[in-house]
């Protein structure tokens, strides 16, 4: 069980997702989580209709506002700046990962066994991912694993929980999809152990609302060299 002061924070960034937001919050608001917890959702100046949901759960959840659209990076470091509690979990707001994972990817910090824990979509092969989604996922995450001497299997999962300490002594900077890869090389590069649990999710497709595109993952490529050279 947890001590009483540990409270997890979760944040959600999201921009246009009207279609799937209310649901996630629902489903935040419903799993049972070993531990308390806070959600904190920015709204990265949505457009779509996703403000006026937004209005309509305010009074459950805490909802960070943007004027200007800048992106999932700064958007997450919002919701850190304002997180009250001592572990704090991202959130995507699609609904590719369910929110039940998040009780067993927060235990082993809650027991002390970790201050880094990644829910991985690949740990167990290819989980019915597109191929296209495998392959690009597998080869950024090959590029961590030789620049970081890493064995990790999921360098881009959303699903990156660890100590609040530990998130805000990383010094992000990010302010869009670059913030996967700039999480990950400075947790490894400050030689945090990172570990890594299963986790389901569900892809979807770029005609679903899926935003990041090929332009991230060389991005994303330009940010692990930047990170592990500086």
């Amino acid at each position: 069980m947890s001590d009483d002061a540990d409270r997890l924070s979760i944040i959600v960034p999201v921009y246009n997702e009207v279609r799937t937001i209310r649901a996630v919050v629902e489903r935040l608001l419903a799993v049972d989580l070993p531990v308390a917890r806070e959600i904190l959702v920015v709204d990265d100046a949505s457009t779509d209709g996703t403000r006026e949901v937004l209005d309509q759960v305010a009074d459950r959840v805490t909802v960070l506002r943007v004027a200007r659209n800048a992106g999932k990076g700064s958007a997450v470091r919002h919701g850190l700046a304002h997180a009250r509690g001592s572990i704090v979990a991202i959130q995507d707001a699609d609904l590719e990962l369910d929110p039940a994972e998040l009780r067993e990817l927060v235990a082993p910090i809650l027991s002390g066994e970790a201050a880094v824990v990644f829910g991985s979509r690949f740990l167990r092969g290819r989980a019915g991912a597109p191929l296209k989604t495998f392959v690009a996922n597998r080869a950024l995450t090959a590029a961590t694993n030789v620049l970081f001497r890493s064995s990790l299997t999921d360098m881009e999962t959303c699903y990156k929980v660890m100590r609040t300490d530990v998130a805000r002594s990383l010094g992000l900077t990010a302010r869009r999809f670059e913030l996967e890869p700039e999480i990950t090389a400075r947790l490894l590069r400050r030689g945090h152990a990172i570990r890594e649990l299963p986790v389901r999710f569900d892809a979807r497709s770029r005609a679903q609302g899926k935003k990041i595109g090929w332009r991230d993952g060389v991005q994303t490529l330009w940010v692990l060299m930047r990170e592990r050279f500086r």
